[in-house]
């Protein structure tokens, strides 16, 4: 997310040129808003903080519908052989994996569209833009004769929803004031996560039929929503005219160590929560077949609710302790999975793997928090301002290099079945990642004695 900034315009004459108008604001056609000080306690009060609520709100419901169409081949794949269609596991893991390929690549030009066309409008369109993947998705899926291919490439246009989430955490981080801006971001990213257990929840109650399954309405059940988020957006969200987002910030991190330490830690926090996500109801499907499909929006559930957790124990101890404290919690969480792989007990593989998605959620909250943090001590003696800029820019280029997990874990899961037959080798690798995460943690940010930890990065 690239570093936001607000410009002091001089006061102009009042435009009441709709009821919601704040008081001493210029706002011109198409809902622009070319005054706005939300560090000012007198505008805040006057009519911001509404304002700024409002566009939150909206900006919630526009993301979440994002993370549903984002993962919703996470649920739809483990469906597709009752539907006729003949894939292999390798086949399947892409199908959940290209999804998260394509919205990591997305998240830094999506943060740049923001303040490039505004972001009322850009929610519009990026709403909007969830229309094609789910319309796709509704028309292949009827037809058991597609070839792997183009099913791939209509997977592949759920991506769409997971460049959401960088454009709408830039859009709301220009409303907020910098004391309030941390809880509405945590609001707004949680929201947003929601739509993964929302969609695993919905789509098995919604496709089922007397006879079988309606596959395609998994596509169909969103369109409505879609279309009133756009509505919602047009008719209610606002465009900030002051705020601007400097490329150059992505520039600064790209050059700064932490950038990249922390984007490799992200890796194993948020990538792990997408991944799991993407690949539970699947790995359910294939290890334990005799137990609905139901249960799978769980693990989505309770990592979302637990990421703000993570930013309120990081306030406390620390982001770093949190998070290898995290890393800890997952390794024996992946080490259960296996050991109930071993014996075939569902509950234990179950609880397991709840156990990873706490964990995970919790380490998105405490991950994020230390990025200020670091750099404020890096940067320490520099700039304040262009310190900033590298920390607005290390948190879009993270956010970006983490959903790659995303990708990587389903593939891992593919490439040890294809191999070996089991889920066993791709989660001793996990258990091997986890941990040089958490050595890499504690060595730079939480080793007694250093600068960072006395930080309490």
């Amino acid at each position: 997310m690239a570093a936001p900034t607000t410009a002091n315009v001089p006061p102009h004459p009042p435009m009441q040129t709709r009821p919601d108008a704040i008081p001493g604001a210029t706002d011109r056609p198409g809902r622009w808003i070319d005054w706005w000080e939300p560090e000012n306690p007198e505008f805040w009060r006057a009519g911001g903080r509404r304002v700024a609520r409002r566009n939150l709100v909206l900006s919630v419901f526009a993301e979440f519908l994002g993370f549903c169409v984002w993962a919703v081949w996470s649920i739809v794949v483990p469906q597709l052989p009752a539907a006729g269609f003949t894939f292999t596991t390798d086949q399947m893991f892409w199908l959940i994996a290209v999804p998260s390929l394509v919205g990591a690549t997305l998240r830094i030009p999506y943060t740049l569209a923001v303040p490039v066309f505004g972001g009322r409008n850009w929610t519009m369109v990026s709403a909007a833009l969830l229309l094609v993947p789910t319309t796709a998705l509704a028309v292949v899926v009827q037809r058991p004769e597609t070839p792997f291919g183009l099913m791939l490439c209509v997977a592949a246009l759920a991506g769409f929803g997971g460049g959401n989430f960088a454009s709408s955490m830039a859009n709301i981080s220009f409303f907020f004031p910098e004391r309030e801006k941390g809880a509405a971001l945590g609001w707004n990213a949680a929201g947003g996560n929601l739509g993964t257990a929302a969609v695993q929840l919905v789509v098995p109650l919604v496709i089922a039929t007397g006879a079988g399954i309606a596959l395609e309405r998994a596509g169909l059940v969103f369109v409505p929503f879609i279309v009133l988020a756009v509505f919602l957006a047009w008719r209610f969200m606002d465009n900030l005219s002051v705020a601007k987002a400097d490329p150059r910030s992505f520039v600064v991190a790209v050059r700064e160590p932490h950038t990249w330490v922390i984007s490799f830690l992200y890796i194993g926090t948020f990538g792990s929560f997408i991944g799991f996500s993407g690949a539970f109801p699947t790995l359910l499907a294939g290890q334990f077949p005799e137990v609905s499909l139901s249960l799978a929006f769980l693990g989505a559930l309770v990592g979302s609710v637990a990421r703000p957790l993570g930013g309120i124990l990081a306030d406390r101890v620390g982001g770093a302790v949190v998070t290898v404290v995290c890393y800890a919690v997952m390794i024996a969480g992946a080490v259960g999975a296996i050991s109930a792989l071993g014996s075939h007990s569902f509950g234990l593989f179950f609880a397991s793997f709840l156990v990873l998605f706490v964990a995970t959620g919790v380490g998105n909250g405490s991950v994020y928090r230390m990025i200020p943090a670091a750099f404020r001590v890096a940067g320490a003696g520099r700039d304040a301002a262009a310190t900033a800029k590298a920390a607005a820019g290390c948190i879009g280029i993270a956010g970006a290099v983490g959903a790659f997990g995303g990708f990587l874990i389903p593939r891992g899961f593919a490439m040890s079945t294809s191999a070996t037959g089991s889920l066993v080798p791709a989660l001793w690798v996990f258990v091997v990642a986890y941990v040089l995460m958490a050595v890499v943690t504690w060595a730079v940010y939480a080793r007694r004695g250093s600068v960072m930890r006395a930080a309490r990065v």
